[in-house]
């Protein structure tokens, strides 16, 4: 199936063809055709399968057949996500596939001033991307008003839930009108989740993508079995052989992101940090700048790992194995995208072998060994062993684990 022969409107067909989007993804080709008619959407799909233009396709779609003028605090669509960073990505879609309409969409996330959030409400939105906690503050005073919605989209529920918003997302969702589209999507359906649906979809049209977790047939995965104290030195030896391009190093704690950034720039590597503690306007200067590949190496904790949307991405470095086990998948999805080669290269301590059995259950296969990474510390081959965990420096940094951190999400 090609995007021409799902029915959009020209204005989308147009602007598909500018950015050379051709063949829709799985999730798009599933799940579009019956929102565009009008039903709920129940969809199960990973980060990286195309999901954002599976409803920010069909919702342009309708809005822009109709072509109202928009209403002071009272938008016509409203799609919720549980970080700012998806926030801006959801924002640059429609920005991409709307640009032939007369549609305006605002951005609501918080860590930014809320007033001029506010003055694009009241001079009249048709779409609004919101984290849950902003959009609370903003309902609260009266700013934006939920009774003339008529698409309501709930974005990465699994994250929403894991991350505390359940009270955020039942407000919300009270305030909601009967008569209305609903979009749900989530890369796992567990109970939680399901109940939540239910609450939510009106006899929907499911969709099932299959996880086929991002990346894994275009990134070489690698590991290397090294203790704490060695990261850095192989960090760089590694740095200097595989010659990588535009690279990301993923760590667990905002203090080592930090460290590792003024390492990486004394060494003479171009580097920058996005982590929770970095003001929103700072993440974006720095994003724009690893666009531009003024910074060749962005060493980020996993608040990043999903909302990451940058092409180009050759290496991926696990500096730690994640907290969660599925963040590896988001991780290692930031690289290998568009059908590109990528490299993912996780080190692994002997404290965090217990997560890497973890993390291999979850992909289904064991990550190979790289061969000589240069560090004696590193194994060359797999030893199951009961060497008790050896003791790594203490630490009184708050650890950066997104699913307890509200506030590093709004």
């Amino acid at each position: 199936m090609d995007f021409s022969e799902i029915n959009l409107i020209n204005q989308l067909q147009e602007a598909l063809g500018e950015v050379d989007y051709q063949t829709p993804t799985p999730i798009q080709a599933a799940a579009i055709p019956p929102a565009l008619e009008g039903q709920d959407i129940l969809g199960c799909a990973q980060t990286g399968t195309g999901k954002t233009a599976a409803f920010t396709l069909p919702i342009l779609d309708a809005l822009g057949q109709v072509n109202r003028k928009a209403k002071a605090y009272f938008p016509k669509a409203l799609i919720l996500a549980p970080t700012r960073e998806l926030v801006i990505q959801i924002g640059k879609s429609l920005e991409t596939y709307g640009k032939h309409l007369f549609l305006r969409h605002t951005l609501i996330y918080g860590g930014v001033s809320e007033v001029r959030q506010i003055k694009a409400l009241k001079r009249g939105t048709h779409i609004v991307v919101a984290t849950p906690g902003r959009l609370i503050d903003l309902m609260q005073k009266k700013a934006i008003r939920l009774s003339q919605l008529e698409h309501f989209v709930l974005d990465e529920a699994d994250r929403m839930l894991d991350m505390g918003f359940l009270p955020d997302l039942e407000r919300i969702m009270n305030e909601l009108p009967d008569e209305r589209q609903s979009l749900f999507f989530s890369a796992t359906i567990d109970q939680k989740v399901a109940k939540l649906a239910r609450g939510l979809l009106n006899d929907p049209f499911r969709v099932d993508i299959a996880p086929e977790y991002p990346a894994v047939d275009t990134v070489e995965q690698h590991l290397c079995y090294v203790e704490t104290n060695k990261k850095r030195p192989l960090l760089l030896r590694l740095l200097h052989e595989l010659t990588p391009g535009q690279t990301i190093v993923f760590v667990n704690k905002k203090h080592t992101a930090d460290k590792i950034t003024q390492w990486l720039n004394k060494k003479g590597f171009k580097t920058d940090t996005i982590h929770g503690n970095k003001r929103q306007t700072q993440r974006e200067r720095i994003l724009n700048k690893f666009r531009k590949e003024r910074v060749q190496i962005l060493v980020a904790t996993d608040v990043a790992s999903r909302g990451l949307d940058i092409d180009g991405i050759t290496h991926v470095f696990n500096y730690d194995l994640p907290f969660e086990n599925e963040d590896y998948i988001h991780r290692i999805g930031r690289t290998g995208r568009a059908g590109a080669e990528g490299v993912a290269v996780s080190f692994c301590a002997t404290h965090e072998k217990g997560v890497l059995k973890e993390i291999e259950a979850l992909i289904g296969f064991p990550i190979a060994v790289m061969n000589n990474p240069g560090d004696s510390a590193t194994k060359a081959a797999r030893k199951e062993d009961n060497t008790p965990e050896e003791s790594v420096e203490s630490d009184n940094s708050e650890s950066e684990v997104v699913s307890s951190d509200v506030q590093i999400a709004d």
